[in-house]
């Protein structure tokens, strides 16, 4: 097969496999020139504490693969028929005797898409193997390795990298997982030489980052994750910082914002993968159940789901927040209960998870003109002068 031919049954093996789009970028750094700004973006600090991002093999994919020359790109839509995270359901107001409800970004509805990518890829991998006469090497990642897979993707012909850095299609949107295959392989490339990548259709458009609660693009196409909502509820291991938690609402997992109000949006396709729907409890889950979680019952819960990027510890601390961001009220049936979970956990020996209950309890005492339940007002009045 000349390397034109492979690169067109590669393409139709992925789209047979399940993949929504499939396109082929060079693995040389020249060739994806958004690399060569990775170091100002890292100097500039806007990792946060992601350290596995200073990973230097992501300025070249060559370097995860001695003699690497193409990389296969692939792209999974995640769309679900469910309402933006952030429109609660009509039985999820704070007045519901079932309490205060949380949103989990639609990415971790369903099951862990590291897990679904991989094992597609790893199948298309197979295939490939038994295909291709030649010996060749091949490494599948999905957002796991030092791949920069976003501008492999705008590379190899499947979009543009938007204003709130996510890549998007004009017909799909963004509601895209991305898997890249490095490979030895020589494939022709999916844009031509000297052709421009997709055109950015995002215009003068600014919604993505108007609607930025805590403001975490500093400009256009820049994202700095030690603002992101994604970033301080999934990857932040301590403390949020305190000027960040009533901006971050009722998010406990992630956050589509920037995505919910993209134009490109309003029409994406709903996915046909049964894998990405949402499970029954991950949909505006209940508060209270997710700050009451034991180790082990977060374990048993979330096994096979993205959820558990973020810890048990690190749930907690969300849960706490979203219930101290909710708008419950002393004379509502759940009022008692919050109360008394969050007085429950800021008596917990993990400092972290009890500081930010204590924050919590001080939010919900001081929105309302009623003091605070027997018991709870010396804890309050410590935490408001910590």
């Amino acid at each position: 097969m000349t390397p034109a031919e492979r690169t067109r049954w590669i393409g139709e093996r992925a789209r047979a496999a399940g993949f929504d789009l499939c396109g082929v970028a060079p693995a040389a750094p020249e060739e994806l020139g958004e690399l060569s700004r990775l170091p100002e973006w890292l100097a500039r600090g806007f990792a946060g504490e992601m350290k596995y991002l200073h990973d230097s093999r992501r300025a070249d994919p060559r370097s995860v693969l001695q003699g690497a020359r193409s990389l296969i790109v692939v792209a999974l839509n995640y769309n679900s028929a469910q309402p933006a995270s952030a429109q609660l359901p009509a039985d999820a107001k704070d007045e519901s005797p079932r309490g205060p409800r949380g949103l989990i970004s639609r990415y971790a509805w369903g099951d862990d898409y590291h897990d679904v990518i991989r094992q597609k890829l790893a199948a298309l991998i197979e295939e490939m193997r038994a295909q291709f006469l030649e010996r060749f090497e091949a490494r599948a990642y999905a957002d796991t390795g030092p791949i920069v897979e976003r501008v492999a993707a705008k590379h190899a012909g499947l979009g543009w990298l938007a204003k709130n850095t996510c890549l998007i299609h004009p017909q799909l949107g963004s509601w895209l997982f991305l898997g890249v295959i490095v490979t030895t392989l020589a494939l022709e490339p999916s844009l031509a030489p000297g052709a421009p990548p997709p055109p950015d259709l995002c215009g003068s458009c600014t919604r993505c980052l108007d609607a930025c609660p805590t403001q975490a693009f500093p400009e256009p196409y820049v994202l700095d994750a030690r603002r992101c909502i994604s970033y301080l509820t999934i990857e932040l291991r301590g403390a949020i910082p305190e000027e960040f938690r009533e901006q971050m609402g009722r998010n406990v997992i992630g956050c589509d914002i920037c995505q919910d109000v993209c134009p490109w949006n309003r029409k994406a396709p709903v996915t046909s993968l049964a894998a990405f729907e949402p499970r029954q409890t991950l949909f505006a889950p209940e508060l209270e159940w997710l700050a009451s979680l034991s180790q082990q019952e977060f374990s048993a819960v979330f096994r096979g789901s993205a959820v558990k990027r973020a810890k048990w510890r690190g749930l907690v601390r969300n849960a706490c927040v979203a219930l101290g961001n909710s708008s419950i009220a002393p004379d509502q049936p759940a009022y008692p209960r919050v109360i008394r979970l969050l007085d429950r956990l800021a008596s917990s020996e993990d400092a972290m998870i009890s500081g930010h209950a204590r924050w919590a309890l001080v939010r919900l005492s001081g929105s309302h003109d009623q003091p605070a339940p027997d018991g709870l007002r010396v804890r309050i009045a410590e935490s408001k002068t910590e």
